[in-house]
């Protein structure tokens, strides 16, 4: 068997089955080490726990600033709060749905609008992992293409 060459003449190991099992097995490796590292490697696993709320603004922001924040007044528990949103362009009584966090304490509670809350029933998480596995196999495809080096081209007639 003739030793391969690079392009630069230097001799190339031959291209085994060992060669390739150790890119494969390096690729299954980093795949299974991501699954494992839990759901936070690509994106959150549990959103925070809230609880979806009609609210009035009181006190709507101009949205020319750049940390606009907005009073807004929601019952809860029975009760009425207050809380900042921060987003603007809302107009004075204007009715919103928010998200409130389960675990509030009393005083201005920080809400979020509820069509912007993160939940946990997302794609971010599957298809992260669908990427690293085809980033695998595309660099030890390309692995496999640098250790065979160059065709001869093909005649055309």
């Amino acid at each position: 068997m003739r030793q391969r060459a690079d392009h630069h003449g230097r001799p190339q190991p031959p291209l085994t089955w060992k060669v390739l099992g150790v890119a494969a097995a390096t690729g299954l490796l980093i795949v299974f080490a991501s699954w494992w590292a839990g759901p936070g490697l690509f994106g959150s696993a549990q959103a925070e726990a809230t609880e979806t709320v009609e609210a009035t603004v009181t006190l709507p922001a101009d949205c020319s600033r750049a940390d606009a924040e907005e009073t807004v007044r929601f019952e809860l528990g029975g009760e009425t709060r207050s809380g900042t949103l921060s987003g603007c362009g809302h107009d004075q009584d204007e009715q919103v749905e928010i998200a409130v966090p389960a675990e509030s304490a009393p005083g201005l509670v920080d809400v979020q609008l509820a069509a912007t809350a993160p939940g946990s029933h997302d794609l971010r998480r599957p298809v992260g992992l669908a990427l690293l596995v085809l980033s695998c196999a595309a660099g030890g495809v390309y692995a496999f293409l640098v250790a065979r080096g160059p065709r001869r081209p093909f005649a055309v007639l």
